[in-house]
């Protein structure tokens, strides 16, 4: 089966190349750059370094050189179809069903596939990698990377299920904020240019709320802070889920 699919998204494909902007960079040290500024505000000191050596070597780019070997190794079979999807679209070509799901990006466990048009986004608030990168903190115990735990710190972020979407999409935004604002007025002036633009392309992510984080955050000093505590279970969810365990 894997083969079968290898061999059909190749013939979808044969006109692919690989981006000239990724013969040129070291991946891992362009992932690093970008997540870091989230790392740094989301974690204490004594943890980042740990965070940042996961997520630096998390990104994995859908690309004609990858591709094979993604669609061979990666374990899960939903996944996989979701990831030959994700690149024949990507790529320009025909999806393998009218259903298959339309996305840039998908996390799984500690990696981050991110589909190779990546460095020609339509939209100068898109980052792919950071949104990827985003939800790792749901789907990583902290154990798994040599982290302390607790029954109540189990993850490395405690996000609450209904809002991950909306933590991925504002960590995206707000990091690109960031990047091309270096003053309080310039950082509200981009906030305008977002709430003027389409809403992230996710029914499970409420317009108003995401554009009242992101204005929230742009207001404080650490911005990825008010984020998390926006999309952070409640008290009563937390005892909730504790009892259920």
């Amino acid at each position: 089966m894997r083969d079968a699919l290898v061999s059909t998204v190749r013939q979808r494909t044969a006109h692919a190349m690989v981006p000239a902007a990724l013969t040129v960079i070291d991946v891992v040290a362009f992932t690093r750059s970008k997540v870091e500024p989230m790392v740094r505000g989301l974690f204490p000191a004594l943890e980042q370094q740990k965070v940042l050596d996961v997520l630096a070597r998390s990104v994995i780019f859908l690309t004609p050189a990858t591709i094979d070997t993604v669609l061979q190794t990666t374990p899960w079979l939903h996944t996989v179809w979701d990831l030959a999807n994700l690149y024949l679209v990507s790529c320009g070509a025909e999806p393998l069903s009218e259903d298959a799901r339309l996305i840039v990006g998908l996390s799984a466990e500690t990696t981050c596939f991110v589909a190779s048009d990546y460095f020609s986004a339509p939209s100068r608030f898109e980052d792919f990698v950071v949104h990827e990168a985003a939800h790792i903190f749901h789907n990583c115990k902290r154990r798994t990377i040599g982290l302390s735990a607790t029954r109540r710190r189990e993850w490395l972020l405690d996000i609450d299920y209904r809002k991950r979407e909306t933590f991925a999409y504002a960590c995206e935004a707000y990091s690109r904020v960031l990047e091309l604002g270096n003053s309080l007025a310039a950082r509200r002036v981009l906030l305008s240019e977002i709430e003027e633009a389409p809403a992230p392309p996710d029914d499970r992510v409420g317009q108003d709320e995401y554009i009242d984080i992101l204005r929230e955050a742009i207001a404080v000093r650490n911005g990825w802070k008010r984020i998390l505590r926006r999309c952070s279970p409640t008290q009563a969810q937390r005892y909730r889920e504790i009892g259920a365990n």
